[in-house]
């Protein structure tokens, strides 16, 4: 019996500025789909070509994460879950993370912090990395908002999005046990694609009828995108969020990329008026993104299994949209 796979979208025809035409619309409809039903999809997408991601991986694996510890702690940040992840009890896995990353200073600068003379071939193959796959989320966005009848506020949420490229190495156990990498979890963010560099698997994700699925990749220009709460919210549960985690085994070190859609956090995240029925409240209250944040790592929010509906969940809020 064939096990289950992901809905597989191919992205490699469009223009990241187009926003319509016959096979746009088909495709919008397999996205919306997909996002409404598993909360992720893999997506073909050959702007960004193997041997960029070939290039990368190798910058990454034997230059990058075989910096000393106290360089890479320099990647420090204030803010929840940004900057170096790693250190932790049990778990061979080390992450390293640039804030703001399609912004043209953002890679260089961290660069600069990581290697004396700031790398710049690191510097161009990790910014063209982090545009090409923003330009992807930017189109799988409009699609979604397009199918939902609110286009017209699409100019509003890419302005008030920023991006997080991060860089993940999760050691090999050495034997053919699965391993947890990284606990079951929701991304908190809107959306999150994932490139699994080197071709070794351990993304897995539970659809919206708790199914877990292994994110196995069709392509070698494949990556898989997955809705975060803060897009679940904003869509009044249009988009579903899901649980996914890593697990890992066998003898081969994994590597991968995440591009992170990330909410500002100058305005709350609320659904807009045309995407709540008449006469019901919203599934989710308004709220404010890194106020979430900080519940999400609180001893409170630590205990949720639904993080999301224990801290803004309503009335309206049922077993289902969990």
């Amino acid at each position: 019996m064939q096990r289950p796979q992901f809905p597989v979208i191919d992205f490699s025809s469009f223009d990241p500025a187009a926003d319509g035409g016959p096979a746009w619309d088909a495709t919008r409809e397999h996205v919306m789909q997909a996002l409404g039903t598993c909360g992720c999809f893999e997506a073909v997408y050959d702007r960004i070509t193997p041997e960029l991601r070939q290039s990368l991986l190798e910058v990454i694996a034997k230059d990058l994460f075989r910096l000393p510890l106290e360089t890479k702690l320099k990647n420090a940040s204030d803010k929840v879950y940004d900057g170096y992840l790693g250190r932790f009890p049990n778990l061979d896995y080390e992450s390293l993370a640039i804030r703001d990353a399609t912004w043209s200073e953002a890679i260089p600068s961290f660069a600069s912090l990581m290697w004396p003379d700031g790398n710049p071939n690191f510097c161009e193959m990790a910014s063209s990395f982090a545009k090409k796959l923003a330009e992807l989320q930017g189109m799988i966005r409009k699609m979604v908002l397009q199918s939902l009848g609110v286009a017209e506020y699409h100019e509003e949420q890419m302005q008030s999005t920023w991006h997080l490229l991060r860089f993940s190495e999760y050691g090999a156990p050495g034997d053919e046990t699965r391993k947890v990498g990284q606990m079951a979890h929701r991304d908190a963010n809107l959306l999150t694609a994932v490139c699994q560099l080197n071709g070794v698997d351990g993304l897995e994700v539970e659809t919206r009828e708790g199914q877990w699925l292994q994110a196995t990749p069709s392509s070698p220009t494949s990556f898989f995108i997955i809705a975060g709460e803060s897009f679940w919210a904003w869509s009044n549960g249009k988009v579903y969020s899901p649980m996914h985690g890593v697990t890992v085994g066998g003898k081969e070190t994994r590597y991968s990329v995440l591009l992170f859609a990330m909410p500002k956090n100058e305005r709350p995240i609320q659904a807009p008026v045309e995407l709540v029925d008449d006469n019901q409240t919203p599934i989710f209250k308004p709220y404010y993104y890194d106020d979430y944040l900080r519940f999400c790592f609180s001893e409170k929010g630590m205990m949720q299994q639904c993080k999301l509906v224990a801290y803004c969940g309503t009335d309206a809020t049922t077993e289902a949209d969990a």
